[in-house]
């Protein structure tokens, strides 16, 4: 996970904490009823919901999914979102902390760049009913006087593994990604680098092949040139800093490493259709 300094307001588990229980590294939440998140925001911490019966909107990375019956929400730190959620919806949530997150992550089995692309995964009956027993022992376990947490840890690694059996299928395209060295180390890097650079040569230096070769391999495994990753990646954080953190539009400018506003206005309208501006003042 990525841990450079931030300008958003970031929530940690401690600011949802009910109980005595702060400082653990999980906390079991019901999500019944109508509830909304009208500003969007980024936590520090990894987010698993689930909807026994779902009805409403979730905005993660300013992409809107409806909330529906059987379903998986999944929210990564880092990740911005905010939710309407209407009356008629029956869920639950687990907050998990990144040190825990560190060992789920690999009983989720692919990367975690395919979960935050596809950050919503429809269940069949069958296994949602295992995923609802998994957090109905989780429930019981954190209420419990004196809680066993290697046992609430391997719940959450079962719950990952249960997702990975049910993404398998639609993941399959993907695994080519996940099993290539250079394709996996790229993303890294530019998750690392991004604000300071933008050159494909730069990223092809590091993980010793050229640029052409780069750009060759991202067109067959992601179908989009090299450049475009890295371009994508400074315009999703640009809607974060715009949509979430104090900073001015200035601030931002020189924050992403643009040579003046002017630059950065054009960059962003092309891309999005909004100036910095009308982005950051839009109602989603």
């Amino acid at each position: 996970m990525n841990q450079k300094s931030d300008h958003f307001p970031v929530l940690g588990l401690q600011d949802f904490s009910k109980t005595e229980n702060s400082e653990g590294p999980l906390l079991f939440n019901e999500l019944h009823g109508e509830r909304s998140i009208d500003l969007p925001h980024k936590h520090d911490f990894f987010i698993l919901n689930i909807f026994e019966k779902g009805r409403g909107t979730h905005v993660i990375d300013f992409i809107s999914y409806p909330i529906q019956d059987h379903q998986v929400h999944l929210v990564f730190p880092d990740q911005v979102h905010h939710w309407n959620i209407k009356k008629e919806t029956v869920g639950y949530q687990l907050m998990i902390s990144r040190s825990w997150l560190e060992n789920l992550l690999s009983s989720l089995r692919f990367s975690a760049l395919f979960y935050q692309n596809h950050p919503v995964i429809t269940l069949s009956e069958d296994a949602f009913q295992s995923v609802l027993y998994e957090f109905q022992c989780i429930k019981k376990e954190v209420e419990a006087q004196n809680i066993f947490w290697e046992m609430v840890q391997k719940r959450c690694e079962t719950i990952g593994l249960m997702l990975s059996r049910s993404v398998e299928e639609r993941f399959k395209n993907d695994e080519a990604i996940h099993a290539n060295p250079v394709i996996s180390k790229f993303l890294n890097l530019i998750d690392l680098n991004f604000k300071e650079e933008r050159s494909v040569s730069f990223y092809a230096e590091k993980l010793h092949i050229s640029a052409n070769y780069l750009n060759i391999m991202s067109k067959k495994f992601l179908n989009t040139s090299a450049s475009s990753l890295i371009q994508n990646r400074i315009l999703l954080e640009a809607k974060r800093l715009l949509k979430v953190s104090e900073m001015s539009v200035k601030d931002i400018v020189y924050d992403l490493g643009f040579y003046d506003h002017a630059s950065f206005s054009k960059f962003f309208k092309s891309n999005t259709g909004f100036t910095p501006t009308q982005f950051k003042e839009k109602i989603f």
